[in-house]
């Protein structure tokens, strides 16, 4: 007997979070191990940034914010939804919160009533579907594979909705695929949420400013859907902010506001100086921190390339995000020193203890082919990875 609530005893454990301990209690003991389980860049924070921070302090912007955020600062939101995304919302239709992460969960809480169907393109990122069981809805999957870049089509979405969808989670570009939906890709797709109005859609463009190839797009911009599309995004990824906290959801108003309430019996307002920071880099032109994009296309070349020369792993070119997803189901079966690779599970703990190489299973995405791979750190440590993965590997007996 425990004493815990059920609530808590059914929710899972973040897998990236967990691989992570893993690695630093290896490395805490003396093992040289590195570490690409977390969705984290390895860049500082920028300089600007943290000059807003600063004045931020000398300003005394230490009391309790207004608990959807300050209003300049979702005003600052609005500006860039509209210059880079062309997306028209009021101050009022504007939620800040503790990162992206908590925008999700509110809207999730706000939305889905027990019993409810949730739709979660798999792969997905790991917490999506901890979220909607917390809430007491049920996850309807669809399932892709690295064959069509993990991408659904507009006939898989509509044979997946019911009189019981009340939501669909996507995200794009995607963790943990890197894939990223093109506009006529997405188009299609909101002609079928316009034919099932009942659905909301939760639209996670948190790494927006990290893509390679064509142009992102919002698909609230699609006028039909509008109202039933809830934008979250952030300035975790792509000015390199994780730690500062600050993400955001667009919605319409009512969800706005439904948002608003249950952030302020839960956390209330984030952090006043971060939210000062997070304006700063809300304001600023993209192409201030171009130069981490260009070192992620240059890591994300680097790692397919060594993943090409891997025996069992399969990889597609992802157009965003600094994950890769191989499909490494090929290895299973595989063995060494007693050790059988039964599965993607399996084969992160043998990497981990073997290569001391620190992945993340496929199985937290709903794809347990797969293996996620983070290349947010320097070239020198990635060609180190493909060095002791294919070692790894290859000391593997049939």
């Amino acid at each position: 007997m425990t004493g815990l609530s059920e609530r808590i005893l059914n929710l899972g454990e973040s897998a990236t979070i967990a691989m992570s301990q893993h690695s630093r209690d290896l490395k805490a003991k003396g093992i040289d191990v590195i570490n690409l389980s977390l969705g984290e860049p390895d860049f500082n924070t920028p300089d600007f940034i943290k000059d807003a921070a600063k004045k931020a302090i000398d300003e005394n912007y230490s009391f309790y914010p207004p608990v959807a955020g300050y209003l300049d600062v979702r005003e600052a939101i609005c500006r860039k939804l509209k210059q880079d995304n062309n997306l028209d919302y009021k101050a009022s239709q504007i939620v800040v919160s503790t990162g992206a992460k908590q925008s999700i969960m509110n809207a999730v809480l706000c939305l889905v009533n027990p019993g409810d169907e949730v739709i979660i393109p798999a792969p997905f990122w790991v917490s999506y579907k901890e979220m909607v069981k917390y809430a007491e809805g049920d996850v309807v999957e669809i399932n892709t594979g690295v064959e069509t870049s993990f991408k659904i089509t507009p006939e898989q979405l509509e044979n997946s909705i019911t009189d019981k969808t009340r939501l669909f989670i996507f995200s794009s570009p995607s963790n943990p695929t890197g894939s990223a939906y093109s506009e006529d890709e997405l188009r299609a797709l909101a002609e079928v949420f316009a034919r099932h109005p009942h659905v909301k859609v939760i639209s996670d463009e948190i790494y927006e400013h990290i893509r390679y190839t064509g142009t992102h797009f919002s698909l609230a911009s699609i006028p039909q859907i509008h109202n039933q599309v809830l934008t979250v995004n952030g300035v975790s990824k792509a000015f390199a902010m994780t730690g500062w906290r600050i993400g955001y959801l667009a919605a319409n108003e009512d969800i706005a506001k439904a948002c608003t309430k249950i952030q302020g019996q839960f956390t209330s307002a984030p952090s006043g100086i971060s939210q000062r920071a997070a304006m700063a880099a809300i304001e600023a032109d993209p192409t201030e921190v171009s130069y981490m994009l260009k070192a992620f296309k240059t890591r994300r070349q680097l790692m397919i390339d060594g993943l090409s020369t891997i025996p069992g792993f399969v990889c597609n070119e992802p157009e965003g995000a600094f994950y890769l997803f191989p499909k490494v189901s090929a290895v299973f079966g595989k063995h060494h020193n007693g050790q059988t690779i039964n599965d993607a599970t399996d084969l992160a703990m043998y990497l981990l203890s073997e290569a001391h190489v620190a992945t993340v299973a496929g199985d937290a995405f709903g794809a347990p082919e797969y293996l996620r791979l983070s290349y947010a750190t320097s070239n020198e440590l990635l060609s180190e990875v493909i060095v002791r993965i294919k070692s790894a590997i290859e000391n593997l007996a049939s």
